[in-house]
């Protein structure tokens, strides 16, 4: 997880096609700009990353059931409700399913857990539109680095 390069990913650990469901795991750094204003002394990963974090998941997971034909942009974050803090050094489990799929929107339901427990969770809506040639090639290449199974159509 690079927080400062908005890389929150590190990899997929499960992707369920028939489920429309996707299992990701990251790490927040030692260390990181973030950290040196938010806060001073007291390092809290914010929760505008943390739902990046959970849109990042939701957008790979579309990515994959679309076969990379339509890119998803995060539009609407609803129900957001966040019940803990994340410092550094945090392994995060992020879980995206998809609730929603059609004229041109996806909707998907998403979370973060650390060490079995839900620290948070949003309804998170996206407008898809066709992957421009150039970006395709790398949103291929970031899936194949985080472990995400891609079929191009």
């Amino acid at each position: 997880m690079r927080l400062e390069y908005f890389d929150m990913i590190d990899s997929v650990a499960g992707f369920d096609r028939p489920g429309a469901r996707l299992m990701a795991h990251a790490r927040t750094p030692k260390e990181s700009p973030v950290f040196e204003g938010h806060f001073p002394g007291h390092p809290l990963v914010p929760g505008v990353l943390l739902t990046e974090t959970m849109a990042q998941a939701s957008g790979y997971l579309i990515l994959a059931l679309n076969g990379l034909a339509r890119m998803p942009f995060l539009a609407g974050v609803e129900k957001a409700k966040f019940r803990a803090f994340v410092g550094p050094e945090t392994d995060l489990v992020i879980d995206a399913a998809l609730l929603h799929d059609g004229s041109g929107y996806s909707v998907t339901k998403a979370s973060i857990a650390v060490a079995g427990k839900r620290i948070c969770d949003a309804e998170l809506m996206f407008r898809e539109m066709p992957l421009p040639d150039d970006l395709r090639g790398l949103m291929k290449a970031r899936a194949g680095q985080i472990g995400l199974p891609v079929e191009v159509k």
